[in-house]
């Protein structure tokens, strides 16, 4: 999700910076031309670049490995990079913020995860990474057979003949997997594995296969998507277009295909009938991506975080045609945000993804600063409708289960519950509401609630859903409203350099107007929330207060019940037996 070569963007190597230059300014730029590309045409015939002369090696250790999965694993066993990782992450253990089941690097800062595949029977996660001697962008690497546990592998892809590896995406081809990112400054990078671990990654020849020149489109952004069919790969690489109201930038994505991975040949844009991104979006790191009978768009906006598309992929003509869309960041980017996804196949109809959520408070220990979600499986709902869940192996974390049923929540009183408090929980909740307008879970929170983290469920205070739904406003009934779920971190933290994220909030249709299902993960400075399956909220959050740790219900304006409440501490996956 990062812009091409602009010298004084790129002369910086605080990828903080980087991620917080403004909106105005940064659309700014782009259309007075300081990003511009210099070449608008695209040769019938694309020749490959002469090779980069400047030496970019990485600082960082670079091992071989073995072809084997067993000499592999003996080699890891030994590796200097893994015994380093488990040193960091020894050191940064201590820090209150640091999850304890989620996936965080060992080192350094965290951005784009990037490649998320499954081979070998093992899922694989990459990610920016930021190696201390050498903080430009490489490709971190780890693996994982629930989704759940992950193990650190050595770094994947090191820069050069490239100054940067940014952002792009692992399709797997047969017996290899294929990586495809932009190669920064000079354009789109090809690198290949195939041994058991993708340990080992070769760029194919060597240097960029489709330079920056000669793209035809104007955009900022060179996160590519590739993919194969029938005889041809393709990719998608997501930017803007001045075609909103009054010339303004809005989300644009381009396709291009090639033969043979190195001559590439720009095809045209590729989404249509795009109602549902905002004026400002950009199509940053995409996922296209089978689901259902559908296909799905994941991408970042540099405006407004982390969305989605749904629609029909017509492979004759090769155009997305757009149905439907949604949020997994409901409100501003920064702070404390769902970022950028990666995203592959679940082999059963679904997409397995992953973002990053991004930081809110200032420095901390190490330097490691942003954090990778749950894992969430997505699948679809009736036509076009998205279905999110809480994927892998959740059961394995779960510890010390706490159960309470029927609970009487009397009108405008909190209600403490007792020994269900943690810095690392899992809390499944349903509450019969009773019609009460509001109800309101509090975590994180202090027994004089100086500081809590507030849930909050407004009843019927959506939309109609078939206003938006059908074309045919005579079927609309005015019983049928969205209600609202809401994240709200404004009082989560007394710490002067914590910048609270605001509400986050979702609108959806409950199957049961009065039975309200929660899933609710808390772990240390995160929080998700999964309403009935349909709806993920997140943000990340900073308690100042070593007791706040407790949870709280309460119900606004009439009488409720808590049906059950389960509630479980959750083990940490980094503490090493």
């Amino acid at each position: 999700m990062n812009c091409i070569y602009c010298p004084f963007l790129q002369s910086t190597p605080n990828i903080t910076r980087l991620l917080l230059v403004s909106s105005t300014i940064y659309y700014a730029i782009l259309m007075s031309g300081a990003c511009a590309i210099a070449d608008d045409v695209v040769p019938s015939s694309p020749t490959l670049p002469k090779q980069h002369t400047h030496d970019y090696t990485s600082k960082v250790p670079k091992y071989t490995f073995a072809k084997t999965l067993e000499e592999q694993e003996a080699q890891l066993k030994d590796n200097p990079l893994l015994r380093r990782f488990a040193k960091s992450r020894d050191f940064m253990s201590a820090d209150p913020y640091r999850p304890s089941y989620h996936y965080v690097n060992p080192e350094g800062a965290l951005n784009d995860p990037n490649g998320l595949c499954y081979w070998h029977g093992r899922w694989h996660l990459f990610y920016q990474a930021y190696p201390p001697e050498d903080p430009r962008q490489h490709w971190g690497h780890a693996v994982s057979e629930d989704l759940i546990h992950w193990k650190d592998l050595p770094y994947a892809i090191y820069p050069n003949p490239e100054e940067r590896c940014f952002s792009g995406n692992i399709t797997i081809e047969g017996d290899r997997a294929v990586a495809m990112y932009p190669g920064i400054p000079f354009g789109e990078m090809i690198a290949i594995s195939d041994d058991p671990l993708l340990l080992n990654w070769e760029k194919l020849t060597g240097h960029t296969v489709y330079p920056f020149k000669e793209w035809k489109w104007r955009q900022t952004h060179t996160d590519p998507f590739i993919w194969k069919e029938a005889d041809s790969y393709y990719c998608i690489v997501g930017g803007i277009e001045p075609k909103g109201p009054g010339g303004k930038p809005i989300r644009a994505d381009y396709l291009s295909r090639s033969t043979n991975l190195v001559n590439w040949e720009y095809v045209h844009e590729f989404i249509e009938d795009d109602h549902y991104s905002s004026v400002g979006d950009d199509g940053s790191c995409p996922y296209f991506l089978p689901i259902g009978d559908k296909h799905i768009l994941i991408y970042f906006t540099h405006y407004s975080g982390s969305q989605y598309l749904i629609g029909d992929y017509d492979k004759k003509r090769m155009k997305f045609k757009v149905l439907n869309g949604g949020h997994f960041n409901r409100g501003p980017v920064h702070p404390s945000g769902p970022l950028a996804p990666s995203a592959f196949p679940d082999g059963k109809g679904g997409v397995i993804a992953m973002i990053n959520l991004g930081t809110g408070k200032g420095p901390v220990v190490g330097k490691w600063n942003q954090i990778v979600s749950l894992p969430l499986r997505l699948t679809l709902r009736g036509a076009d409708q998205l279905n999110v869940e809480p994927a892998g192996d959740i059961p394995s974390l779960r510890d010390n289960h706490k159960h309470i049923s029927n609970v009487q929540l009397s009108a405008n009183k909190d209600v403490m519950l007792d020994g269900i408090n943690g810095r690392a929980l899992e809390l499944d909740v349903e509450i019969d509401i009773n019609d009460a307008p509001m109800i309101e879970i509090n975590v994180r929170c202090s027994p004089d609630k100086q500081e809590y983290t507030r849930i909050v469920f407004q009843n019927r205070r959506g939309y109609q859903p078939d206003m938006r739904t059908q074309s045919r406003f005579g079927k609309v009934d005015g019983r049928k409203i969205e209600s609202k779920i809401t994240v709200d971190d404004t009082r989560a933290s007394l710490f002067p350099d914590v910048r609270s994220r605001g509400s986050e909030t979702a609108y959806y249709l409950m199957e049961d107007a009065n039975r309200l299902k929660l899933r609710i993960f808390v772990d240390n400075s995160s929080v998700e929330v999964f309403a009935d399956g349909k709806e993920y909220l997140a943000t990340r959050i900073y308690p100042s207060l070593a007791e706040s740790t407790g949870v709280s219900i309460r119900a606004q304006g009439k009488d409720a019940v808590l049906k059950t409440l389960d509630a479980w501490q959750m083990r940490n996956i980094w503490q090493r037996e």
